[in-house]
């Protein structure tokens, strides 16, 4: 009887997950509850056939290498594929695989709360509040930004661009974006989005709203000249990928006034952050949190291990990463 297929878990997923992959194959999840270092990592998947990693793991040739011939496919728990050597895997015959689709609402409602959070100074007066700070309502008190005919301007119009104009909308917010590609003309016309050259979107948007994949072409697109390109009274939130936003050159323009405030859910090094950034009140930021629902982490875990279930099978990949 042949031996079943070996699958290598980089770090603990639902039961619902582990589930579907035990009836693939001998599954065995990282005791470690952290990110691998490159050598454990390797070490780990060692003789595997199906990988499933997370974002935090560089899953690339040496990988590949580590795994051995029987690796056939790496699947990450996760919609951005920045930490993937798509080519270096696809070239050695594995299939890479990604979950896009079922994490749409989840990060959408919390880039909309952060840009709320930054907005209208919640994060602020609740501080006030839990530190014990004595206070009195009076017509200037803690004094936000409204978001009714304001400019959201959305850099990237993919599936959650659109569910955050969605919400925007709601709240009588007109929508710009940019990107890559113009969207269909019935998303614009759904939407009411105007398409705009990204720097005429950055000088114009009240509020600018990160969305665009992580890429050579997109690391640091928000740089120092990007943000004193900005309004003053602008804010910027970023529910992508850090190293979208320059940190450093966010802290000086902060500093300098030249933008109003910003929301970010990801970082440039994360978990590390700028240090600048910590204590500014002009300043939102929450722990990579864009997915973090009991519902959503599970659909993702679940389609990564029915994308690895499905390879094995023979029958070919659910959600495909493009080589």
């Amino acid at each position: 009887m042949p031996s079943r297929p070996t699958i290598a878990v980089t770090r603990w997923i639902p039961d619902e997950a582990l589930k579907v992959l035990r009836e693939a194959g001998e599954v065995t999840v990282s005791r470690e509850d952290r990110p691998l270092t490159r050598d454990e990592l390797h070490e780990f998947v060692a003789g595997a056939s199906a990988v499933v990693g997370m974002l935090h793991d560089r899953l690339d040739g040496g990988l590949a290498a580590a795994a051995g011939p029987g690796l056939r496919v790496v699947s990450t728990v996760a919609v951005g594929y920045d930490n993937i050597d798509v080519p270096a895997l696809t070239g050695r015959g594995v299939v890479v695989t990604n979950t896009p689709g079922v994490l749409t609402d989840a990060t959408a409602d919390l880039a909309f709360g952060l840009l709320l959070a930054v907005t209208r100074r919640l994060g602020e007066g609740e501080r006030l509040l839990r530190g014990r700070t004595p206070w009195s309502f009076h017509l200037g008190f803690l004094l936000g930004s409204g978001l009714q005919g304001k400019t959201l301007g959305v850099v990237g119009l993919g599936q959650i661009g659109q569910a955050v104009a969605r919400r925007a909308r709601g709240f009588g917010m007109e929508i710009a974006y940019s990107g890559r590609r113009r969207a269909d003309a019935g998303v614009e016309r759904a939407l009411g989005a105007r398409h705009l050259p990204v720097d005429e979107l950055l000088a114009t948007a009240d509020v600018v709203s990160l969305h665009c994949p992580l890429t050579p072409d997109t690391h640091h697109l928000i740089d120092a000249a990007a943000l004193r390109s900005m309004k003053r009274a602008a804010f910027l939130v970023n529910t992508t990928r850090g190293p979208v936003v320059d940190e450093s050159a966010l802290a000086d323009a902060l500093e300098a006034g030249e933008i109003a405030g910003a929301a970010l859910d990801v970082f440039e090094k994360e978990p590390e952050i700028e240090a600048r950034l910590l204590d500014r009140n002009d300043v939102v930021l929450t722990p990579h949190l864009g997915s973090a629902t009991v519902e959503t982490r599970t659909a993702m875990a679940v389609l990564a291990a029915r994308n690895v279930a499905s390879v094995l099978a023979g029958n070919g990949p659910l959600t495909e990463v493009p080589a």
